[in-house]
């Protein structure tokens, strides 16, 4: 039997819990109040499963890219996406703004009201309750995690507020928010299954290995907490019996498809089912002729010149091969598996293959030109569209099925020669069972590429190696941030390919100019809708 995780629909429970305002000396016996929903046990499920659509959705998943130097999108005030938070020209009242904290709020709320009140069902077994209690916590976690990393200082949930507690609250302490979120993901670690003792109906279900995965991500951000992270990585790394299994996958393109949803490096992903639960934004990422659309998220020149050569050197090195009127030959074959870029093998999915022509005025006669970058066109604003989560069961639209991955064990190996190198602690071994490995994956062969360096260079070779392993999956935006590179990476324009005038930035389009203060722009402000409802919210500095 499938899980109800993948089927159900996000039922507002809160709606049902609220119907009943005042006691009754009688319970009705036609619907359900607060002293019946939590006896049945189908109305728990239903409400956890409340909780998991909670966590994200498909849209910031992908357009949080735009917030960063790797991509752009064309979609602006309006739609509540990062257009104009990349170009600095927004206010509190951005509608962004108010849809993350909303949404997390929200998210925060469902997950109290079902620690609430979960207790009052007597016929399921202590076990299973504590379970579901932990993935609860898990999501409360992660939502104020996400909400700390945008604003810094935010309320801290403990409980359900009631309206009058909502609109006196404070804001916590930073300080006190991630005390609180690491707390909750050792107790819920402490508690949740590993991978391997979910049964399959359960899959997708929030294991030990997210708990603690989460956790090394949260402390990575620290920047202040290395040892922390070492040791967190270590426990997935090394402890595979007790805390997960979990590997590399063989292929790097095919972990993004639907029919290697679970594939063994999956630690932590949003769930979909072709049909039932889908997302269809790939509609707008696709080549025009492959069935795309339009285009509204399009890959920078700036991530593709971060793909490093086959030997191992960045494209701007001595000795690299790079040869700027091939641009992309001899690259990171995550390069092919992640962007569209001119001349294009498109493999479609009846398997056939068709050249994706996109630099203007070059598809040959009877060719389709529609990809061709134009600057008021339909399509690519930057030269370039994306391959990475293409997926060849989709149905019309683009509808698809594949899970978005949150978390991933090469996500882990990554922190972990990070922190192993900020600790002043990487050597070759360290190296080949995290650089290393990944590019094996990858398909590198080079000795340049695979062979240990020595550490000259190591701290960008480690953040190159994390923008190329991990784009288009939402953790640039936050790199950038927690390593102090937005206000140099998000000042100035962002490039497209090299298709525009030659007297400008040597060809390659401008795209679209960005600004970031560093004075203010690493936190988000308050929306200014929440603090006219409630005064208490201080805003923050600059806003």
């Amino acid at each position: 039997m499938l899980p109800l995780i993948k089927y159900t629909t996000a039922s507002i429970i809160s709606v049902l819990l609220l119907a009943s305002c005042k006691k009754l000396d009688l319970s009705p016996t036609d619907r359900f109040t607060e002293l019946t929903f939590w006896q049945v046990n189908d109305n728990v499920n239903n409400a956890l499963n409340n909780i998991y659509g909670s966590i994200y959705s498909a849209q910031p998943f992908f357009y949080n890219e735009a917030m960063s130097d790797n991509a752009f999108t064309r979609l602006g005030i309006n739609s509540g996406l990062p257009d104009v938070i990349a170009s600095g020209n927004f206010t509190p009242t951005l509608v962004r703004f108010q849809r993350e904290w909303g949404d997390r709020f929200g998210g925060i709320k469902s997950c109290n009201l079902f620690l609430g009140n979960i207790d009052k069902n007597t016929s399921m077994s202590a076990e299973l309750k504590n379970r579901m209690k932990a993935e609860a916590r898990f999501v409360r976690a992660w939502h104020h995690f996400g909400l700390m990393n945008w604003w810094g200082d935010v309320p801290l949930l403990k409980k359900d507020l009631t309206p009058d507690e909502a609109k006196t609250i404070n804001r916590s302490p930073r300080a006190d928010v991630l005390a609180f979120i690491l707390n909750e993901l050792d107790e819920a670690a402490a508690v949740l299954p590993a991978n391997t003792n979910y049964a399959t109906a359960d899959r997708g279900r929030i294991t030990k290995g997210a708990a603690l995965a989460l956790k090394a991500r949260v402390l990575l951000y620290e920047n202040n907490r290395m040892q922390d992270v070492v040791n967190t990585c270590e426990q997935l790394i090394n402890n595979q019996a007790q805390n997960g299994t979990y590997s590399l996958a063989p292929s790097y393109s095919n972990i993004f498809t639907a029919a290697n949803k679970y594939n063994s490096e999956v630690i932590f992903d949003l769930q979909y089912v072709l049909n039932y639960r889908m997302w269809g934004d790939y509609v707008d990422f696709a080549p025009i002729s492959a069935g795309a659309r339009g285009n509204n998220l399009a890959p920078s020149q700036e991530l593709v010149d971060d793909y490093i050569m086959l030997n191992g050197k960045g494209i701007r090195e001595t000795g690299s091969g790079y040869d700027e009127n091939n641009p992309y030959n001899n690259r990171d074959p995550r390069l092919k598996a992640t962007i569209v870029y001119d001349k294009y093998p498109w493999q479609n999915a009846d398997g056939s293959t068709q050249i994706i022509y996109i630099k203007p005025g070059s598809t040959p006669a009877g060719s389709n030109s529609t990809n061709e970058y134009t600057p008021s066109g339909q399509g690519t604003a930057t030269g370039y569209y994306w391959r990475k989560y293409w997926d060849k069961d989709a149905i019309s639209g683009f509808n698809s099925g594949t899970n978005l991955i949150l978390v991933r064990y090469a996500d882990v190996l990554l922190m972990y020669a990070e922190a192993k190198q900020a600790l002043g602690q990487m050597d070759e071994t360290v190296w080949n069972k995290t650089i290393k490995a990944l590019r094996q994956r990858a398909g590198f062969t080079d000795p340049g590429a695979l062979n240990y360096p020595g550490n000259t260079d190591m701290t960008n070779i480690i953040r190159r190696e994390r923008r190329s392993e991990l784009a288009m999956e939402g953790t640039r935006i936050d790199d950038i941030r927690r390593w102090k590179l937005s206000e140099t990476v998000l000042n100035g324009w962002l490039h497209g390919a090299k298709f525009g005038d030659p007297n400008t930035d040597n060809g390659y389009l401008r795209v679209q100019q960005r600004l970031f203060d560093k004075n203010k722009n690493y936190l988000w402000p308050v929306p200014a809708s929440e603090r006219a409802l409630n005064p208490n919210l201080s805003q923050n500095t600059g806003y």
